[in-house]
């Protein structure tokens, strides 16, 4: 092996303990790192002690978790930096109008990656957070974006067993399929107790370029979930951020 084909494969096994915190961010002891990455424990022990020297993990204890320094970098990735400045003011008034927690999510090839969350003192319990990952069937935000993405990627979807949160999370393809029917004819997406328990959702898709770029959504406890009352301002919201994205573009 040459020395750059030993880099390259170091460089590939540090990749690896990073994306091993996906999607939920960890932490993770050592041992729980070697076995999600399926490399030797001695391996992962050098390579982690490395990351965490560079501050792209952080380390208390026995537990790993991602450092500061990925937040830093991927808040300086341009395209998502710029969608989520040119959307925090629409999100802001979203916000102002509910009172209730306020997401911002793309597309991440079948997860939906938050880039914004806005959330009041009271906000119920959420997996979401900025920089997360979830399932795109689970969430109000990832079936906004699947509703209106091409029918490949929905077919790939729907062939593969859909993923569980909770025991209200959609795992019969047919029934997902009629939810994104419904989600391509109202231009709203509905998520009930399937990301957590107790919380319901309501999102809409963002267009720029006549493609879908991104959602937004309101999540509320399920006992003050009124989708009359939200569903205007959410889709007020959608709709003027791709206004200006479509100017934008």
């Amino acid at each position: 092996m040459t020395r750059n084909s030993a880099g390259g494969n170091m460089l590939e096994k540090s990749a690896g303990i990073l994306e091993s915190f996906l999607p939920s961010g960890g932490p993770y002891r050592l041992s729980e790192l070697a076995e999600r990455t399926g490399l030797p424990k001695p391996t992962v022990h050098r390579l982690a002690a490395d990351l965490v020297r560079l501050g792209w993990l952080e380390r208390t204890g026995p537990h790993y978790r991602l450092g500061a320094k990925l937040f830093e970098l991927g808040s300086l990735v341009p395209r998502r930096r710029d969608l989520r400045e040119t959307a925090l003011p629409f999100l802001q008034d979203l916000f102002e109008a509910t009172h209730e927690t306020v997401h911002l999510g793309v597309r991440e090839d079948l997860d939906v990656v938050y880039l914004e969350r806005i959330h009041g003192h009271e906000a119920p319990w959420l997996p979401s957070r900025i920089g997360g990952s979830l399932p795109l069937t689970c969430t109000g935000v990832g079936k906004a974006l699947l509703a209106f993405s091409e029918a490949e990627l929905t077919e790939k979807v729907l062939s593969e067993p859909l993923r569980r949160l909770t025991r209200y999370s959609i795992t019969d393809p047919e029934r997902l399929r009629t939810a994104l029917e419904k989600t391509q004819v109202s231009g709203l997406a509905y998520e009930e107790q399937e990301a957590a328990e107790g919380v319901s959702c309501i999102a809409a898709p963002v267009f720029a370029g006549g493609a879908v770029v991104a959602a937004l959504s309101v999540a509320v406890p399920r006992a003050r979930f009124r989708p009359a009352q939200l569903a205007p301002a959410v889709r007020t919201a959608a709709l003027g951020l791709s206004r200006v994205l479509r100017g934008a573009v």
